[in-house]
């Protein structure tokens, strides 16, 4: 009983404010369904470590122990890759070429941010800050880890918070940017048929080519294309169901609820914590802007204009972002079906996110 009154006594009032931090990503995972496979675990895992004494993030606590045993060393973001990696289509794309330059233009945020960090931080925590806009979580765990940021915790929640609020935020920013006329551009989807042959060469083609451009990246391609190669190899079908579903659940279950191990009060409540979340928000919103900008410049010298929107789904959020192209052009117009063009911007996003991860790490680390 004399214990149970010295942890009420010991209780502070940044554990309680991070109780209800907690409660507010439990609530918008439950509620209005934003990515409650990570942000359910996440906001729970913030109730668990802010309590007085936890046993959870003791120095051999359960979370402590998940911490170290798959973050600390990146293996749950590289084995998520592979489920990932296992989603991916990467026939839209192989159909049309050109759309991986938007996935490109789409990573501007990146580097315009952490040109901007690193005024208030140093280079290495300025560079793992840019990479929140990639709205990769995967790749940020594994670049603030390697470049030994001291800002952790922040980084991680801040890239997966934003990829589950990219319903809320990417719309107004696309908006923003476009006229109606734009956004009523129609694309018509035509399909090449693409050879069994050439899915199979196509993830170890990227891997070598990235790998020979930026060789830090190469477990993090590595891992996303070879989930990709089980999916398409035509003899691993049941292996592919299983990356696809039970290990990227599990392994995002794990993540979230191990990040959560990062949201101590001492740790977070902090006015670094803040300036990195709006920093972050900042690198997503010109991630948007860059890949929607770049769409309209193109169509200054396109006779078969592009409708801009695409440009959005080049960040990393996948597939997030390409649906809600989709949603957009088909609310300006009921036959606007922009989901094939959509998602292949997309999945091109997700591997420019991953060799601009790579390319900073080649860099800065």
């Amino acid at each position: 009983m004399e214990a149970l009154y010295e942890n009420i006594v010991q209780l502070e009032l940044g554990q309680i404010i991070m109780w209800l931090v907690g409660g507010l990503l439990i609530y918008l995972a439950i509620r209005h369904d934003m990515e409650p496979t990570l942000l359910l675990p996440m906001g729970f895992g913030a109730i668990l470590v802010n309590l007085p004494n936890s046993g959870a993030v003791a120095e051999e606590g359960v979370l402590t122990t998940l911490y170290n045993a798959g973050i600390a060393n990146e293996l749950f973001p590289l084995l998520l890759f592979i489920g990932i990696g296992a989603m991916i289509d990467f026939g839209p794309i192989l159909s049309n070429p050109k759309l991986m330059l938007f996935g490109a233009a789409a990573q501007f945020g990146i580097f315009f941010t952490m040109c901007l960090a690193s005024i208030f931080f140093p280079i290495n925590d300025a560079a793992s800050i840019g990479i929140i806009g990639a709205a990769d979580g995967p790749t940020a765990i594994v670049v603030a880890n390697l470049l030994k940021s001291d800002y952790m915790g922040a980084i991680m929640v801040a890239a997966y918070s934003y990829m589950a609020l990219v319903p809320i935020i990417q719309p107004p920013v696309i908006r923003l940017l476009t006229t109606k006329k734009e956004r009523m551009i129609r694309m018509p989807y035509k399909p090449a048929a693409i050879s069994k042959k050439t899915r199979i060469l196509f993830p170890i083609v990227i891997t070598v080519l990235a790998g020979l451009v930026a060789p830090d990246s190469v477990a993090l391609v590595g891992f996303l294309m070879f989930g990709n190669l089980i999916r398409e190899c035509g003899v691993l079908n049941s292996l592919s169901e299983t990356a696809q579903k039970v290990l990227a659940n599990l392994i995002t279950i794990f993540l979230g609820i191990t990040i959560a191990s990062q949201m101590q009060a001492e740790k977070f409540l902090q006015p670094e914590t803040l300036l990195i979340l709006g920093l972050g928000l900042f690198a997503f919103v010109f991630d948007t802007a860059g890949g929607v900008l770049f769409a309209k410049l193109l169509n200054i010298f396109l006779k078969e204009k592009i409708n801009p929107m695409i440009g959005a789904a080049g960040i990393s959020a996948f597939p997030m972002a390409g649906r809600i192209v989709h949603k957009m052009g088909i609310k300006e117009d009921p036959q606007n079906f922009l989901l094939m063009q959509s998602m292949g911007v997309n999945v091109s996003g997700q591997i420019a996110s991953v060799i601009a991860g790579g390319l900073i790490l080649q860099f800065f680390g």
